[in-house]
């Protein structure tokens, strides 16, 4: 037999490590929270961790579910129609597959679910152990607690649920609830919700009894014979009943109590039995066992009352939880989508209240789309008009449940749309240490213009690319051939973004379509590979020092020549996916010193250079550019700038230029530094067109010192000329 579980039943809740279980049909629509990809944090729903991994459809069924432990992080994603969620770290996983049993194995037939850290209730064929999970609410009064509990039964066995709907009084009542639940009492009758989810339940023959208590002056007698009457149609079998109702007398009744029937007789009889109703005193609890009803047969609805007198409060009372309620943890963020991202709204005149809101609802999308959290992106937005003002920066909010609501709030400023003034703010005064930008991840600014910017945005937006800001335009209705004359900058599209290539611009035909374009631009600038931009002359190159080793360097200017290349390494952004360093000494033979993937950190890295000993012997400069390129640019990044900065004392006593030649086909940017008696022919040779800006010489090796600011400038300069295309 194979327990059936529902759509919301958790990993972490079922105390058995491994089992399977059914999982029933349309659990997709239930939206149940799932986190992690393959390996799911046991907080998951257990049937929508199945639907994400692909092991089982929307129609339900079959499941084996391994508990495994806990993980350090899990990655979000985005599968089978199925979204889960990252989280960075949980106590317990489980992995879910289809449901074969593995041969020679027994699974159990009973699932046994944890209520606390240290109870657990076993839902099962015969009873369910009641006093671990037992809730007691403490009464005013001296009668003992009634306790709500099924009799014992062989047929169709069954787990049992017991619900409790009453108001925040005093009274007494003990429940058996092995799980929790809210309802609110809204209407009477069978449009009531309370009616239409007991008699799912109900009509999936999940359950054995259930037992409601009501209050009576909030539970309507028509909810009462609705689910009365349909309690007596779902059965197989006239029911049985057994009634303890209380008969008229002074051990059961307060003076003056009135009995009467409220319903027809349909299998049961339903009896409701109130207290003093005299003018100036309360109502008051009843002071004897309550009535509890139980059959024969798929489904038993019993009701027991209290007759506190409450206000129509008590139609929205939830129910006393006796497990903590579990708080959904925030999501993190989708590590896959790690970028700082500022939108530049537009809320110039010319827009309009209408398309501003229509702005703000495409915003309130993309914030949902992008998963914000802080392993993933971060948003802000700036709006701008006459001036640009920063509404919220990128530390402001830290999940995209948060940012819809505060998006709905923003006001129109008016104005102009002055987008190059806005860029220039951004570059100046958003992504900041203050203003939350994390450094690491890549920076994105996404503009929306109306038709087009009322000032000019090419000086603007090249100041910011050069800073590492990857811009967007996302152009609504822009200007069409008749309009063309009243733009400031003709082609402002193409001197404003990153690239030329249409990868950074997006044209919306009209205010009305701007939502189809949510997912479009998402996927751009998510996409970190192709964000170009912010890759700078300080954080995008991977650099080769050959240097050179030989007897007439000696060992204090040898010292001088590693302290030159510390001062060089200072000035670049060094990690893993930043400026990479790797380093060649040579005499007649090369030596390795470090590799490219070697050091990750600047403080790493510069350690290593300062611990490189003086090898001495002759000068082979020649066979030092070749091993280089073979150890190090072999296995250098495409989308790395390859520079190689040779650093010699002498003439070589092999030949240069063609190994120099080989390293330039291959698009290695070659510098030469001579010292001394270095040859100036073979320094020119080594360096890439034009010799002059690759190519440097010095008389004394405490002068090298001098060269640093050049060498950076020329290594930026060269890299910000580069085509935008």
């Amino acid at each position: 037999v194979v327990p059936s579980i529902n759509c919301d039943t958790r990993a972490g809740k079922i105390s058995i490590p491994e089992f399977m279980a059914r999982c029933p049909a349309g659990c997709q629509e239930t939206k149940q929270p799932v986190y992690g990809t393959d390996v799911y944090a046991s907080i998951s729903s257990v049937c929508n961790a199945a639907l994400h991994s692909g092991v089982m459809t929307n129609a339900g069924g079959k499941i084996l579910v391994n508990k495994v432990a806990g993980q350090a992080s899990y990655r979000g994603s985005f599968s089978n129609g199925i979204r889960s969620m990252s989280l960075p770290k949980w106590r317990e996983s489980f992995i879910v597959s289809a449901g074969k049993a593995k041969k020679g194995v027994t699974y159990p037939s009973i699932l046994e679910f944890l209520t606390s850290r240290s109870e657990v209730v076993r839902t099962g064929q015969k009873d369910v152990k009641a006093s671990p999970a037992t809730t007691t609410h403490q009464t005013t009064t001296t009668p003992e607690p009634t306790t709500a509990t099924p009799e014992p039964t062989t047929t169709s066995p069954k787990p049992m649920t017991i619900t409790t709907i009453q108001p925040p009084t005093t009274t007494s009542i003990t429940t058996v609830k092995p799980r929790a639940a809210t309802h609110k009492i809204r209407e009477a009758g069978s449009n009531h919700p309370l009616y239409a989810s007991l008699i799912a339940a109900a009509s999936s023959n999940q359950f054995k009894t259930i037992i409601l208590v009501l209050s009576s002056h909030c539970a309507p007698s028509a909810l009462i014979y609705s689910l009365q009457t349909k309690s007596h149609s779902l059965r197989s079998s006239k029911m049985n009943q057994e009634s303890n109702s209380c008969k008229a007398g002074p051990e059961c009744t307060r003076k003056g109590a009135n009995t009467s029937a409220v319903v027809p007789d349909t299998g049961y009889t339903w009896t409701e039995v109130g207290s003093d109703d005299t003018p100036g005193k309360p109502l008051n609890h009843w002071d004897y066992p309550a009535p509890r009803f139980h059959g024969k047969g798929p489904i038993s609805i019993g009701f027991v009352y209290d007759t506190e007198k409450v206000s129509t409060a008590c139609f929205d009372v939830k129910e006393q939880d006796s497990v903590p309620k579990f708080q959904e943890p925030v999501s993190q963020g989708d590590p896959n989508c790690k970028v700082d991202i500022v939108f530049l709204m537009d809320g110039s005149w010319s827009i309009g209240k209408r398309r501003f809101n229509i702005q703000k609802e495409f915003l309130a999308d993309i914030s949902q789309a992008l998963d914000v959290g802080m392993a993933g992106p971060m948003l802000g937005i700036i709006q701008f008009g006459n001036d640009p003002v920063t509404e919220f920066n990128l530390k402001a909010y830290s999940s995209s449940r948060d940012l819809k609501p505060v998006i709905e709030k923003i006001v129109q400023k008016g104005g102009l749309s002055n987008v190059g003034k806005a860029l220039s703010y951004t570059n100046k005064h958003f992504f900041t240490d203050a203003s939350g930008n994390r450094g690491g991840p890549p920076n994105v600014a996404v503009v929306l213009v109306d038709g087009w910017p009322t000032d000019k945005v090419e000086e603007a937006s090249r100041l910011a690319r050069e800073s590492g800001i990857n811009i967007f335009f996302v152009i609504i209705e822009g200007p069409d051939n008749n309009e063309k004359q009243n733009v400031v900058e003709t082609n402002f599209v193409d001197k404003a973004v990153c690239r030329t290539n249409g990868f950074f611009s997006l044209n919306v035909p009209s205010w009305f379509a701007l939502r189809k374009a949510v997912q479009p631009l998402v996927k751009r600038v998510c996409d970190t590979d192709r964000l170009v931009c912010s890759k700078t002359c300080l954080n995008a190159a991977d650099i080769a020092f050959v240097i050179d080793g030989s007897s007439s360097v000696g060992t204090g200017n040898f010292r001088t020549v590693l302290q030159f290349v510390a001062n060089l390494t200072k000035e670049f952004e060094i990690s893993d996916t930043d400026t990479r360093v790797g380093a060649v000494q040579y005499t007649y033979e090369q030596r390795l010193e470090f590799a490219f993937s070697q050091h990750n950190s600047k403080p790493e890295l510069l350690n290593a250079i300062k611990r490189i000993n003086y090898w001495s012997g002759g000068t082979s400069t020649g066979a030092a550019i070749t091993y280089a390129s073979e150890q190090l640019f072999s296995k250098s990044k495409p989308s790395k700038r390859k520079i190689m900065i040779v650093i010699t004392d002498g003439r070589s006593y092999d030949d240069v230029r063609a190994p120099a030649l080989a390293v330039h086909r291959n698009g290695v940017i070659a510098y030469s530094i001579g010292i001394a008696w270095a040859a100036q022919e073979e320094l020119e040779y080594i360096a890439t067109d034009p010799d002059k800006e690759h190519s440097f010489f010095v008389d004394e090796f405490d002068s090298l010192y001098k060269f640093v600011p050049k060498i950076i400038h020329n290594i930026c300069q060269e890299f910000n000329s580069q085509p935008r295309n």
